[in-house]
C-alpha cells in the first residue's frame, strides 16, 4: 500500500450502475489506500456488489448507530465510514470519481499541511449534459472556486467538529463550512484536477431543480439568480443586448476555463455552453423558490428544506 489514508465512497444505487467499471477502479485504488464502500442499496444489489467489489476493499452498510438525524444518506455513509477508518488522512469521493494514483499523492501532500483539502473535478468524456454541466463549473472558477464531489479531510478534525449535518441537501459545502467553523485549515486546490463520470442524460434533467436549491446556501448568489428572470421580462433587452450579454457570460467562464491551468481538462468550447446554463438557472431558481415553499426540494422520496448551514450558524452551535 503506498498511502496511509482511507478512502470513503458513500453509495446507494437503486436500479444497479457501472459495476465492472466501478469494481475495477476499486481494485486499483485498493493497492494504494485503504477502501471502504459504504453501501445503502436494497439487499440484491448489496449482495451483488460484495460479489463484484475486490476482496480488499471493506464494503459495509451504513451502522445503524451511526445514523443522523436528517434525509441526506450519503452523510450517514460518509460517517459510517469515519468511523471505521484506520487511518488519520481520508478522502471521500462520490461513486462517479476517478481518481489516479498521482492523483491520490498530490491530494494527501496536500493534506499535510491541512484540515481539508478542495480539488477541481472535470468531466470526460463529455456527452453534450456534461458539456452543459461544466459552465457551471467554469463560472464557479471564475469568481472563487467550484465545488467537488471530492474532499480529501482529517479524521481528527472532523470528529473534534462532531461531523456534519445530514439535514444539509449540500453536504459536500456543509461538510467544507464544518471543517472551517471548527477552526480547520482548508486548501482550494483549484489546480488539481480529478477525473469525473457523467451521469446519463436523464439524472442531469432530474437534478436541475436540486442543484438551483444549493443557492438557498449562499443568499447572495441566490438572489442574483433569481434577478435574472424578472430583469429580462421587465427589461426587454434587444437582440444585441442580448448578444452583447452572452458574451460577457462566455468571457467570464473563458476566464474560469484558464484559471490555475483549467484550459489542460476544459475544451476550448466549453465556455460557450454558459449562456445556456445561466438561462436553465435563471428559470429553475424560481422552481426551487416554489419548492422551499412546499417544505423543500425532493430528495430520496421526502423533502429537504436546508441546502447548508452558515458557517456562522455552525460556530455558534459550537460554542452554546
Amino acid at each position: 500500500m503506498e498511502h496511509r489514508a482511507d478512502y470513503i465512497l458513500p453509495l446507494r444505487w437503486t436500479d444497479g450502475g457501472p459495476l465492472e467499471e466501478l469494481a475495477h477502479y476499486l481494485s486499483d485504488l485498493s493497492r494504494c489506500v485503504d477502501v471502504t464502500v459504504v453501501d445503502g442499496s436494497p439487499a440484491a444489489l448489496f449482495e451483488l456488489h460484495g460479489h463484484a467489489f475486490p476482496q480488499d476493499v471493506r464494503h459495509v452498510r451504513p451502522d445503524p448507530q451511526r445514523i443522523r438525524r436528517g434525509g441526506n444518506g450519503k452523510v450517514q455513509g460518509v460517517m459510517t465510514g469515519v468511523a471505521l477508518a484506520r487511518h488519520e488522512r481520508l478522502v471521500i469521493a462520490d461513486d462517479d470519481v476517478r481518481y489516479t494514483r498521482n492523483d491520490l499523492a498530490r491530494l494527501l501532500q496536500l493534506l499535510d499541511g491541512a484540515d481539508l483539502v478542495r480539488p477541481q473535478n472535470y468531466f470526460a468524456p463529455l456527452p453534450w449534459h456534461a458539456r452543459w454541466d461544466t459552465a457551471r463549473t467554469l463560472l464557479n472558477r471564475a469568481f472563487v472556486s467550484d465545488y467537488p464531489g471530492t474532499l480529501a479531510v482529517r479524521r481528527s478534525t472532523l470528529l473534534a467538529s462532531g461531523g456534519y449535518s445530514a439535514q444539509a441537501l449540500f453536504e459536500n459545502l456543509e461538510l467544507i463550512r464544518t471543517v472551517r467553523a471548527a477552526g480547520g485549515v482548508e486548501i482550494r486546490a483549484d489546480d488539481l484536477f480529478i477525473r469525473r463520470r457523467p451521469c446519463s442524460a436523464a439524472h442531469f434533467a432530474r437534478q436541475r431543480v436540486r442543484q438551483a436549491y444549493d443557492s438557498f446556501a449562499q443568499p447572495r448568489r441566490f438572489a442574483v439568480e433569481l434577478g435574472l428572470l424578472p430583469a429580462a421580462l421587465l427589461l426587454r433587452p434587444t437582440a444585441r443586448q442580448l448578444a452583447g450579454l452572452a458574451l460577457v457570460v462566455v468571457t467570464l467562464a473563458e476566464t474560469g476555463r484558464r484559471r490555475h491551468g483549467g484550459a489542460a481538462v476544459f475544451p476550448a468550447t466549453s465556455a460557450l455552453w454558459a449562456p445556456a446554463w445561466l438561462v436553465e438557472r435563471a428559470a429553475c431558481s424560481w422552481l426551487a423558490l416554489a419548492g422551499r415553499a412546499r417544505g423543500g426540494v425532493r430528495y430520496g422520496g421526502g423533502r429537504m428544506p436546508l441546502a447548508a448551514h452558515s458557517e456562522q450558524h455552525l460556530r455558534r452551535t459550537r460554542t452554546a
